[in-house]
């Protein structure tokens, strides 16, 4: 076991812990995925022999390129999410390694992923299942953040909610970029808000949707306080990312 990495996974669960102390929530009601862009499979197999068991891709070729190795007999049991960007044609190759995607912004991918599935895409073994999904918000309103417009995330949450093949699980953004604490904390709020909006509203397979997904190493604090459900977390455990493809695709057990 690399004790290194080991011991920043506990530093940021103790965080975690910390957080939801100070939010007067139960730790058990949120949970740690590790964002494992660029890393080597060697790293991300080290994190999983110190008990990670909730893994997230943001690049499609990365999540194919990883997933032999980390399918191999022998490696700890985990759930792997794709948190990134996904256009329409990596759909089927990232379904194959994904049991959720957090990242629909649009209802033309979710329909592609509707599809996709019953069509028999799919990770695991049998019949397929639904496909757990999250709804993305940019409730930062930067530009360079993808993610459906708060005003718009109801309307899209019934339309994933409504499809035969997929799950609505909830929602994802990434918080504002912001030095100032406020700023940060509103981004968060305000996909607790999106969420509320939705439960309320009762349609046909909204109440499920749970789900916070946001926070990452540098304010997961902020999002825990807001309600965060799961936090995205890489740097803080990993270090700085790799930048070598080849690196990437490298790595033993």
């Amino acid at each position: 076991m690399d004790e290194d990495l080991a011991a920043r996974l506990a530093a940021v669960r103790d965080r975690i812990a910390g957080a939801c102390a100070a939010a007067g929530r139960d730790p058990r009601e949120v949970r740690l995925l590790l964002a494992v862009k660029t890393q080597p499979v060697g790293a991300i197999l080290a994190a999983l022999d110190a008990g990670a068991g909730l893994l997230g891709h943001n690049r499609a070729q990365e999540l194919v390129a990883t997933g032999p190795a980390l399918a191999a007999p022998g490696v700890p049991r985990h759930e792997m999410h794709f948190i990134g960007r996904l256009q329409t044609n990596k759909v089927n190759p990232v379904l194959r390694w994904a049991t959720c995607v957090e990242s629909v912004d649009s209802a033309r991918l979710a329909e592609r992923l509707d599809r996709a599935v019953a069509a028999g895409t799919g990770a695991g073994e049998g019949p397929p299942g639904p496909l757990d999904v999250l709804v993305q918000v940019n409730t930062s309103g930067e530009v360079t953040k993808a993610g459906v417009a708060p005003r718009g995330a109801a309307g899209l949450a019934a339309v994933v909610a409504a499809l035969p093949h997929l799950r609505l699980g909830g929602f994802m953004t990434v918080g504002a970029r912001s030095t100032d604490p406020d700023v940060v904390r509103r981004s968060f709020d305000l996909l607790a808000e999106v969420r509320a909006e939705v439960l309320a509203s009762g349609r046909p397979g909204t109440a499920g949707a749970t789900a916070l997904s946001m926070g990452m190493s540098g304010d997961l604090e902020a999002a825990v306080a807001a309600g965060a459900t799961i936090v995205r977390v890489g740097t803080a455990v990993f270090g700085e990312r790799a930048t070598v493809l080849g690196e990437r695709a490298q790595g033993t057990r």
